[in-house]
C-alpha cells in the first residue's frame, strides 16, 4: 500500500467522523429542548463520566483510554455549547 492510498483512507474516515459529529450534535440538540422545557441544567457530571467510562470500556485500541476521554472531553464541551447557544438563542425570541 501506498502513502496516498492510507492518506485517501484516512480522508474517507474523516467525511465519517464528521457526518457522526454533526448527527450526534443533531440528538444534542433535541436533548437541549427537553432540558429547558423541564428546567434542567445544561451540564451533568455524573452523565460525562458514564460517557468517559463507556468509551473507554468499549476501546479496543490503538488509542488509549486517557486519548479518548481528551477527545470527547473537546466533543462534550462543543456540545454544552451548542446547548447553550440553542437555549440563549431561543430563550429570548422563541419557545422550543
Amino acid at each position: 500500500m501506498t502513502l496516498q492510498y492510507w492518506r485517501d483512507q484516512i480522508d474517507q474516515v474523516d467525511e465519517e467522523l464528521v457526518r457522526l459529529l454533526n448527527r450526534r450534535a443533531q440528538y444534542v440538540q433535541e436533548i437541549a429542548k427537553l432540558k429547558h422545557r423541564q428546567g434542567l441544567p445544561v451540564h451533568f457530571p455524573d452523565r460525562e463520566a458514564q460517557v468517559f467510562a463507556r468509551i473507554c470500556a468499549a476501546n479496543p485500541g490503538p488509542l488509549d483510554g486517557e486519548a479518548l476521554i481528551r477527545l470527547f472531553h473537546s466533543i462534550i464541551a462543543e456540545s454544552r455549547r451548542l446547548e447553550h447557544d440553542l437555549i440563549n438563542r431561543h430563550t429570548s425570541s422563541e419557545v422550543f
